[in-house]
């Protein structure tokens, strides 16, 4: 007769030999390892797939640039706004349940994705893929971290990492390889895809007993819904102001920027008076936090950008095939994968300050190569690879 431990119970103690402190069973811990590689791979491949993709979007939706920029905004709006509740509600309620939660949410929406049959309805479908991935992304790692008993976590986090890695690399060529091979309307795929890679994830979850609730703080349901509507506000205004925009277009940038300003304070003040924020205001009156949250939000602009409007113009502006437009984004995946391991172990060792300034001044100097590049409309690497 197997014992509750043996049969993935809820009832496993924590302190049993054979968890050796964690809520999981050794023979079990595979499964959880391999259930958050996979619900990595869901967040990362489809953020990086979905800009290879876009030029297809609009074409077979006959989506507006701002409609473009849509599709990508509600997803990270919704990520961004709600990932601190996430990692909150896997403290309080369990991390395989909220996991699981997530992971379920993300793929209906994912299923919703493929088989919308307008721009707007998969505007709505990404701002929940992005409420499923607020509570999927934190608890991929978190749980990692609580299955493995100290000696085999980081052993653990480095293969998750390592593949993580390499999902985000092999992304936008995967992506490429379907549209390319099968056509535009081929995009749908990318997210239908999702939906067997999420579900054996959840079935291996559940092959894993429930870990115990930890602290049982009030989830700043408040403070996230200021958020998404302060962000939302401010990126409606924003994106309101392109080219094609007309006068009533921009009358709504003029009400939307201001308004979301103000909701942005509201946020502010009432992450300052609340005896448990979402936030804790107080960790940017360090210097190093706040100057290293102002230079990552600086590179990730950037890079969101060109990530957002580079295949767009190699694809739908130069006529490049969506399989080289996804090798062109290789060697920044394979270089993020490489070096990020020593990046780390050098901040390590003498600080993290040279190499954000070092890794910074390297971007900047590529981007302005970027731009001369393209303003000259060279594009003769792509043009061979093409051929």
């Amino acid at each position: 007769m197997q014992s509750p431990c043996e049969t993935g119970s809820d009832a496993v103690p924590l302190t049993s030999a054979s968890t050796n402190g964690t809520f999981c069973p050794q023979q079990r811990r595979p499964y959880v390892l391999l259930a958050a590689i996979l619900a990595s791979a869901l967040g990362f491949i489809d953020g990086s797939v979905v800009s290879v993709a876009m030029p297809a979007i609009r074409a077979n939706l006959g989506a507006s640039l701002s409609d473009a920029q849509w599709i990508s905004n509600a997803y990270a709006l919704t990520l961004a706004a709600l990932i601190l509740v996430g990692g909150g509600a896997g403290d309080k309620f369990g991390l395989r349940r909220t996991f699981i939660v997530g992971i379920v949410l993300f793929v209906i929406a994912s299923v919703v994705c493929a088989v919308v049959p307008d721009a707007r309805s998969l505007i709505l479908a990404r701002a929940v893929q992005g409420v499923g991935a607020a509570f999927m992304v934190p608890g991929s790692l978190a749980i990692i971290a609580k299955a493995y008993p100290k000696k085999e976590r980081g052993r653990a986090i480095g293969i998750w990492a390592a593949s993580s890695a390499l999902t985000t690399a092999i992304g936008p060529v995967l992506g490429g390889l379907i549209l390319s091979t099968f056509g535009a309307g081929a995009w749908r795929v990318i997210f239908a895809i999702n939906l067997p890679l999420g579900a054996l994830a959840i079935l291996l979850l559940l092959r894993v007993p429930a870990d115990e609730a930890g602290e049982q703080r009030r989830l700043d349901l408040g403070g996230a819904l200021l958020a998404v509507v302060a962000f939302g506000a401010l990126a409606y205004g924003l994106t309101a102001t392109t080219a094609e925009a007309d006068a009533s277009r921009l009358q709504e940038a003029a009400l939307f920027i201001p308004a979301g300003l103000v909701a942005l304070a509201a946020f502010v003040a009432w992450e300052a008076f609340r005896k448990e924020p979402m936030i804790n205001l107080e960790l940017f009156r360090i210097r190093a936090f706040a100057g290293a949250n102002a230079a990552t939000f600086a590179l990730y602009f950037a890079l969101s950008g060109i990530l957002f409007y580079l295949p767009m113009l190699l694809i739908a502006g130069w006529g490049v095939g969506e399989a080289t437009t996804g090798l062109v984004f290789l060697p920044l995946s394979l270089a993020i994968a490489a070096l990020s391991g020593p990046a780390g172990k050098l901040s390590d060792a003498i600080g993290p300050r040279l190499p954000i300034a070092a890794g910074s001044l390297i971007v900047a100097a590529a981007f302005a190569g970027l731009a001369i590049l393209v303003g000259m409309q060279v594009h003769a690497f792509w043009g061979a690879f093409s051929r």
